[in-house]
């Protein structure tokens, strides 16, 4: 896989979001007088879209009302920005740079907006290792549609075969898994391994520094 491209999940996999987005679902089920729902009914959902997150807890709720729920949770998101900061795991920031310099292209596919990955990506130190970002509102079709990879393949212009996915959730996999890309799930995040092992992730790993041995595999692989 010599100077091919991997594609990163955000929240779960680079980013420990989970925190402030449980905190921020929850603050938006109570101020919507929404019935509760768990810190694990939360965080399960994490990885799609906003809409979608909260069709899954609240499955009755009508299209108007699911755009409400979205607003609301952006609004609070972005005052919890102040107090909760979001932080990279252990190992991402270095795994990242190691990455980079062995001359791999390294992207984000997100289903958080453009513009809140580029802020998270900034606040983290990352944003000049990552060479594109993909966000829900960048694509008509969310993961775990290929979507988002195929448009990364396109604007970088790799093929698949030269492609790894790497993200913490049965979306992620699935999503890298459609578009012909190889697949790495991570156990650090909102998802567990037999969920992973479930969506047919084609290696899993349960440290960030992990990847830099499947990588240099696949490159010894030529695929």
């Amino acid at each position: 896989m010599s100077e091919g491209l991997i594609i990163f999940d955000f929240d779960g996999t680079l980013g420990d979001t989970r925190r402030n987005i449980v905190t921020t679902m929850q603050m938006t089920i109570n101020e919507l007088q929404l019935p509760y729902r768990s810190e694990d009914e939360c965080a399960s959902t994490i990885g799609l879209p906003l809409t979608g997150c909260f069709k899954t807890l609240f499955p009755d709720l009508q299209e108007s009302f699911l755009t409400r729920c979205a607003e609301t949770y952006r609004r609070f998101f972005n005052e919890n920005l102040l107090t909760i900061k979001p932080e990279a795991f252990p190992g991402v920031a270095e795994t990242l740079s190691a990455l980079k310099e062995r001359g791999y292209t390294l992207t984000i596919a997100s289903s958080r907006s453009h513009t809140s990955l580029t802020g998270l990506t900034h606040n983290m130190g990352i944003a000049d290792i990552i060479s594109y970002l993909i966000g829900a509102d960048d694509v008509e079709k969310a993961k775990p549609d290929p979507e988002p990879v195929l448009n990364t393949l396109k604007a970088m212009h790799f093929k698949a075969t030269q492609t790894l996915v790497v993200g913490d959730m049965s979306v992620d996999i699935l999503m890298g898994a459609n578009a012909g890309a190889k697949t790495c799930g991570v156990t650090w995040g909102n998802g567990t391994r037999e969920q992973l092992e479930k969506a047919g992730a084609n290696f899993i790993i349960d440290k960030m520094e992990d990847i830099l041995a499947i990588v240099e595999g696949l490159s010894q692989m030529r695929i």
